[in-house]
């Protein structure tokens, strides 16, 4: 007998056969198992009940809840809530009763969703302060963990500052107050910063009850934006406008100032109710025109950059604060309507010619062309009268060409002297904007500034030759390049044209010349000063006609004479009546008639 068993006695009446068959002592084996399970609570799934943490770690919290065995829930479940601990009371929703191992499963998200409704409207009505976890970024703000519903929690609802990193409050608890919540949808917003208004609202009443126009007060700059930047007072806030930072001109006020960054200002203005507070920083520093050299005057040159441009002129600032005006006009000695654009852009650095001044106005006008010499002052001398130069075409009108010489230095071709034998209808046939044009100067006109030019005038005028190769009467080939009511253009040799009436244009078998026929045609008429040619087709055949009709006439009269002569040798005899004819025209004769 071992050691261990030696001195065990066993018990003389226990029976063993009443044990072997379920029972004891007269007890059955389920009247036991229903006083075990009397002393346990009694649990249903899908019920709520209330536990005892008995046990947790980072993955599991171990809960009591008076049955048989202990139910396991998520760590996760319980993040909104850091401090929990062993012995807290919580409450759980049974899952199941045993799952495939006998475990009770519990969950302590779904207990707090079964009231949480209640809960939140409750937390609504009475305003009352609770508690949430904030569970992860959204848009717009974040999502807060209260009683097991996702709320939102808005940006603009944090804090009573402007937030920049929302990740720095992911995974916090904090206080926070419903202020809405949408029935139908279950959508619940929550904020942060209502808790500290109320306490905030006292400071800043104190604050602007004692704000004056001019106070000079400290401030931390709390927000950017593109029009202007907000301070922070101490619990009131204010605006700086972007025209209010600098006497300079910004385009951008973070290059003026920082994020939290404590600067001065002044007050300009607030409204009655001290709701809307103007701040200034460019006011607690002089006026720059006042800084302004007094030897500068008119006439003087100045450098500056130019900060603003517009169609009608430049603004350009010689020292911060300090601003010029550079009018289209004064850009380019050229006439022309142009856009400041053409000649500049922001950001260029130039030298300028004040041409007004006025120190109590603090306005200045500036030029730029004054820097060169106005081509107009000796005109006579670079562009005399027959000379010969290439100019750009700059536009049109029905009775001319415009070009540009040079900048500022214009002038005109008149339509009639763009070419000695083409008809130009309208400029745009002969050439097109922005080509080039060989030009020679035919008048000046210094008042106005304007040069009248000639094209054909490079060319000998070919209608000294035309005079005497299309004579009157001559024939020529031509084509009828345009038909038009009163007749036709016809186009001749040497590049000249010729206009042919429509009676002018039958032919000989009495149909009317068409567009495109090549034809033969007699000049009727030669103008060299107007520079028109008559032609007439109908002639070159008419005229043959009408000369052997002619010549027959003749041929017959001189066949009569011929024959008249004939008789008049042949002898014959005298009648009386012939003497009495004969008497009567002598004396018609010596009486004159």
């Amino acid at each position: 007998m071992s050691e261990l068993t030696k001195n065990v006695t066993p018990l003389q009446d226990f029976n063993w056969d009443e044990f072997e068959n379920g029972s004891v002592a007269n007890v059955s084996k389920e009247e036991l198992d229903k006083a075990y399970d009397e002393t346990l609570n009694k649990v249903s799934e899908r019920q709520v009940v209330e536990g005892t943490v008995i046990a947790k770690d980072k993955k599991e919290v171990i809960v009591n809840i008076g049955y048989k065995s202990d139910g396991i829930i998520s760590a996760s479940e319980f993040r909104y809530n850091p401090d929990l601990k062993i012995g807290d009371k919580v409450e759980v929703y049974v899952e199941n009763q045993e799952d495939k191992r006998g475990q009770l499963i519990l969950s302590h998200k779904k207990a707090r969703l079964s009231k949480s409704w209640e809960r939140v409207n409750a937390a609504l009505d009475e305003k009352e302060v609770i508690q949430g976890y904030i569970k992860c970024r959204t848009k717009g703000g974040m999502i807060v963990d209260v009683f097991g519903i996702e709320a939102f929690l808005p940006g603009s609802q944090i804090d009573v500052h402007p937030i920049r990193d929302y990740d720095q409050f992911v995974g916090k608890t904090m206080e926070f107050k419903v202020v809405k919540i949408n029935q139908e949808f279950r959508n619940v917003v929550v904020s942060h910063k209502a808790l500290i208004e109320a306490e905030l609202e006292a400071q800043k009443k104190e604050i602007i009850s004692k704000l004056e126009k001019g106070q000079i007060l400290e401030g931390i700059v709390k927000n950017i934006t593109s029009y202007g930047v907000f301070v922070d007072l101490g619990g009131v806030d204010g605006l700086i406008h972007i025209t209010d930072l600098s006497w300079g001109r910004v385009d951008d006020p973070h290059k003026v100032v920082e994020l939290d960054q404590k600067i001065n200002v002044v007050i300009l203005d607030f409204d009655d109710e001290k709701k809307r507070i103007a701040l200034g920083l460019k006011q607690l520093t002089p006026h720059p025109w006042d800084a302004l050299d007094q030897e500068l005057k008119v006439g003087d040159h100045v450098k500056g950059k130019v900060v603003v441009i517009a169609d009608y002129g430049a603004f350009v600032e010689i020292q911060p604060g300090v601003e010029g005006l550079i009018h289209v006009s004064e850009m380019s000695w050229s006439q022309h309507l142009r856009s400041a654009q053409e000649f500049l852009k922001v950001g260029d650095e130039i030298e300028a010619v004040i041409l007004t001044l006025d120190r109590e106005e603090r306005k200045m006008s500036l030029g730029i062309k004054q820097l060169k010499e106005d081509p107009w002052e000796t005109i006579e001398v670079k562009y005399p009268v027959g000379s010969k130069h290439t100019a750009k075409v700059r536009n049109f009108t029905n009775f001319g060409v415009f070009v540009e010489l040079e900048e500022g230095v214009d002038g005109l071709i008149h339509i009639s002297d763009l070419s000695w034998t083409k008809k130009v209808k309208h400029p745009s046939e002969f050439t097109q904007v922005g080509a080039e044009i060989d030009v020679v100067v035919l008048d000046i006109d210094k008042e106005n500034r304007r040069l009248s030019l000639g094209h054909k005038q490079l060319e000998e005028n070919p209608w000294d030759v035309f005079e005497g190769v299309y004579t009157v009467g001559s024939i020529h080939t031509g084509k009828i390049t345009e038909l038009l009511e009163k007749g036709a253009v016809v186009s001749l040799e040497k590049g000249v044209e010729g206009f042919a009436t429509p009676k002018h244009l039958v032919k000989e078998d009495g149909t009317q010349a068409a567009l495109g026929e090549e034809l033969e045609f007699k000049v009727i008429e030669f103008n060299k000063d107007s520079k028109r040619i008559i032609l007439s087709h109908s002639r070159t055949f008419e005229d043959v006609q009408r000369e052997e009709k002619k010549a027959a006439k003749k041929a017959a009269r001189t066949k009569k004479e011929d024959a008249g002569i004939k008789i008049d040798n042949q002898p014959a005899s005298t009648t009386l009546g012939d003497i009495d004819v004969l008497a009567q025209l002598k004396e018609k004769m010596e009486r004159g008639e």
